[in-house]
């Protein structure tokens, strides 16, 4: 299946190349992405499909992707925010978070692909875990050097790729994705 990432963001790429095989996946050429103004994951990733619907090659899939960390003891922030949330990202969330032994977290990912013909394939996936108190590892990107998933003693950016390429929020969602397009 041929399908266009509806983002800028090379590392979204390089992570769904992987957790989609048989998929044949490139950046969408665009500017102007619409803002993130959605009130769900599923709002904003339809929101960026399409978009890529009007600006890309009519013939191939969009493939709308939101995703956040959302924390407990923050009352689910940065959640949709995340990308936005601070400058400072990973050390504004520990020192909100400083002093606090609750530190349960989850990762989710919504996956939205947009037909040629106007058909919708969705892929959401969770990844339950919780906030590490100092960053560790070097692979992933975003608030992975932070994140431990449930039943790790290791951050995803120590984990690595190749753990991400089959357990990632995004992975799930790709799976998940998957399986809806051959249902």
């Amino acid at each position: 299946m041929r399908a266009v990432l509806c983002s800028g963001n090379p590392h979204k790429l390089e992570e769904l190349q992987l957790a989609l095989p048989g998929w044949e996946l490139e950046l969408l050429d665009a500017d102007g992405y619409p803002p993130e103004a959605g009130a769900s994951y599923y709002e904003n990733a339809v929101g960026k499909a399409s978009y890529g619907r009007h600006a890309g090659d009519g013939s191939a899939w969009m493939l709308g992707e939101d995703s956040g960390i959302e924390v407990a003891a923050l009352g689910g922030e940065p959640g949709l925010n995340s990308a936005r949330w601070s400058e400072r990202g990973l050390e504004e969330l520990l020192e909100r978070l400083a002093g606090t032994r609750h530190r349960a977290a989850r990762y989710v990912c919504e996956l939205v692909a947009l037909g040629p013909g106007g058909e919708e394939l969705r892929g959401t996936g969770i990844l339950e875990g919780a906030i590490a108190d100092a960053p560790r590892g070097s692979e992933g990107f975003g608030y992975d050097p932070i994140f431990v998933p449930s039943g790790e003693t290791r951050t995803v950016a120590e984990l690595g790729n190749l753990w991400k390429r089959t357990h990632s929020h995004r992975a799930l969602a790709a799976a998940a994705l998957s399986a809806a397009a051959v249902s």
